[in-house]
């Protein structure tokens, strides 16, 4: 049960999941199940569905997807619909809009994203005008040019951001998520970048697994069945990377504020994990 008033919004939290090209929100949902942490029973998940679209580089056939992608694999020099990626970002930052309103602040909002949901999650944390909880990205890349730079407001370069991707990714290669943190380090932000052997993008397995549009185009992946074992095996470390990322960044912005309101950084954060007075021994 939440707290009222003032403590109520203090306490809540917001996570919002962005899915990958082909993907969908429902199918998504289970990641929620890895977060049972104290720090997160006032956490609000939202999983929601890229609208259908053609999309290039599946020769214009039409499946979920935030915005278009004119070519696979991608790396750091991959045209880029800069104008479609800024539609889907006012689209999210709507829901995060909703979300304050309600009453959760800012700092309490986590956006998160694979893939496409990841350059997606990368662009909307950093042209909302607020500082936010954090940004997470899996196996995502830079969806706009340097252009977009002089748009991220100074409250927005404040939001700590994670980066993981995958060194033998075929599909968002891996050089295009080592871009990444370079072109943030020139706006003035840093990021966390981990570079892991196991993250294989969900794309080809999540239009295989739907019967796919893409089978009258391309061939099918060789050795689907491995590679779905890997990805499953992938979701686990996503998720566990994204819980901890999260739990420190609660924990971290609880203690702030209570060490503002009464001094005490521990006052209102350990009894919620079982300590009744002060840091854990």
């Amino acid at each position: 049960q939440l707290l009222p008033g003032p403590m109520a919004a203090r306490n809540r939290s917001f996570v919002l999941w962005l899915h990958g090209l082909g993907d969908s929100g429902p199918a998504n949902e289970p990641i929620r199940t890895f977060f049972a942490a104290p720090e997160f029973r006032h956490t609000k998940w939202v999983f929601p569905s890229a609208p259908n679209s053609p999309v290039s580089c599946n020769n214009g056939a039409v499946m979920p997807s935030w915005f278009d992608i004119h070519e696979l694999p991608l790396s750091p020099g991959s045209p880029q619909d800069e104008s479609g990626v800024l539609k889907a970002v006012e689209n999210v930052h709507a829901m995060i809009d909703r979300e304050v309103a309600g009453g959760i602040h800012p700092d309490n909002i986590f956006v998160c994203g694979f893939s496409q949901g990841g350059a997606l999650t990368l662009a909307s944390v950093l042209l909302y005008p607020k500082t936010l909880g954090g940004g997470a990205v899996f196996s995502g890349w830079v969806p706009f040019g340097s252009s977009v730079i002089e748009r991220i407001s100074p409250e927005a370069r404040k939001t700590p951001i994670l980066w993981s991707h995958g060194i033998a990714d075929q599909v968002v290669l891996f050089e295009a998520g080592q871009a990444g943190p370079p072109f943030l380090q020139s706006a003035g932000i840093s990021c966390e970048f981990k570079e892991m052997e196991t993250i294989y993008s969900w794309y080809d397995i999540s239009i295989w697994q739907e019967g796919g549009q893409r089978a009258a185009t391309t061939p099918a992946p060789t050795n689907i069945t491995a590679k779905m074992a890997m990805a499953a095996k992938t979701q686990l470390v996503l998720c566990m990377l994204v819980a901890f990322f999260f739990l420190l960044l609660a924990m971290e912005v609880a203690a702030a504020r209570e060490l503002e309101e009464t001094g005490d950084p521990y006052k209102g954060t350990y009894p919620s994990m079982g300590y009744p007075t002060g840091p854990p021994p």
